[in-house]
């Protein structure tokens, strides 16, 4: 595997080309890798970046089959993708970073929480049901009562597939499904972790979210967490532990609910570069994407060791815009101290969409905050056409 990297005969595949595929990529190019993507869109933000593009559906068998048989080894910038070709992939000699199996267990939410509760790992209460039926003999027995959480097993991202149901008002989503009873949060927080071959962990500093109340979406993660020092080592030991007990080899991003009384939760996990890592790529002396190459590649994992506090701040479409996209106050934003704006290249905005990221370095935490208002105020994403 090293001999064709220093070679640069290596043929990497990444699944969808979106901005994570993009920035994985781009990456992947300083090694001099040859990089394949697969995506429907050929104006996806990976397009202009990789070696070869191929057009194809992600959850199509024949077209994730076909796109495996030209590479070298494969990995995927989400987790809707289609198992059966990759597990066939695989039985023909493929790596697959991460594993097609621990991807099938990923992919369902019921079975990621069975995962926690047969290993022993903290999350909250949960019951799985099939359908809306079985959802309304619960509550009429009264082994269900609201408000509680109901999440579609598959293919929910980002606030998408996840409801809070308050009461009988409150429409149910469809579906297989998972409802989880209430916690009553004091933070979110995310951390990390990365495994290679030999079994060799690396955990990122912890990071906290906050999300927009409109769109669930996070709006900003700040590095480090605000949290004791003990909580920090709590939710790293935890993220050692989740993706050493997967055996996984790759990079696994987990995200936990702090309650009110200082216990930390598992919340969810994804086996890929992940939001929360974004401003891995400036504040942290491996970025989450190197480390992820690393890991493929079968090399010694790189360092977590943070190099400056930081806050991302999730670059959205604005509200009103749809079309062609333009960035206001792209100038003044750049002349904020310590500013790196990330755009991932997409040609046209829609309200909320994510068109880019900015982070924001500083001497401390506070300080970066102080200056995401100033960029919140400057920096806007909208379109000539209205």
């Amino acid at each position: 595997m090293i001999e064709k990297l220093v070679t640069s005969s290596l043929k990497m595949g990444v699944i969808a080309g979106g901005q994570l595929g993009k920035m994985l990529i781009q990456e992947a190019s300083r090694w001099d890798i040859t990089t394949y993507v697969l995506d429907p869109d050929e104006a996806c933000s990976a397009r202009n970046v990789v070696s070869q593009y191929v057009k194809g559906d992600v959850r199509n068998f024949d077209d994730v089959y076909a796109f495996g048989k030209q590479v070298d080894l494969l990995t995927f910038e989400l987790e809707d993708v289609n198992i059966e070709a990759l597990q066939k992939l695989k039985s023909e000699g493929l790596k697959i970073v991460p594993d097609p199996d621990i991807l099938a267990l990923i992919q369902d939410k019921g079975l990621q929480k069975e995962f926690y509760v047969k290993h022993n790992l903290p999350t909250s209460d949960f019951a799985c049901y099939e359908d809306e039926e079985q959802i309304k003999e619960a509550l009429d027995s009264g082994a269900l009562a609201y408000p509680f959480v109901q999440k579609l097993r598959k293919g929910g991202y980002d606030g998408h597939g996840v409801s809070v149901v308050k009461g009988e008002n409150t429409s149910l989503l469809k579906g297989a499904f998972m409802v989880e009873g209430l916690v009553d949060i004091e933070k979110e927080i995310a951390v990390i972790a990365a495994r290679n071959a030999k079994g060799e962990v690396r955990c990122f500093p912890a990071v906290e979210m906050t999300f927009n109340d409109e769109t669930n979406l996070v709006e900003e993660v700040i590095c480090p967490a605000n949290i004791t020092d003990a909580q920090s080592k709590e939710a790293e030991k935890l993220a050692h532990e989740i993706i050493s007990k997967f055996h996984m080899v790759g990079l696994l991003a987990i995200e936990f609910f702090i309650d009110k009384s200082g216990n930390i939760l598992i919340n969810e996990v994804a086996p890929r570069p992940h939001n929360s890592g974004h401003h891995t790529i400036d504040s942290i002396v491996t970025s989450q994407l190197k480390q992820l190459l690393r890991a493929i590649l079968d090399l010694p994992l790189g360092s977590t060791q943070l190099i400056s506090s930081s806050v991302m701040l999730n670059l959205l479409g604005e509200p009103g815009y749809e079309g062609p996209v333009y960035y206001e106050g792209f100038e003044e934003c750049m002349a904020i101290e310590g500013v790196k704006i990330h755009l991932y290249g997409k040609k046209s905005t829609r309200p909320f969409r994510k068109m880019g990221h900015v982070t924001i370095l500083s001497d401390s935490v506070e300080d970066a905050l102080e200056k995401v208002k100033e960029v919140k105020k400057v920096l806007k994403v909208k379109s000539w056409e209205k």
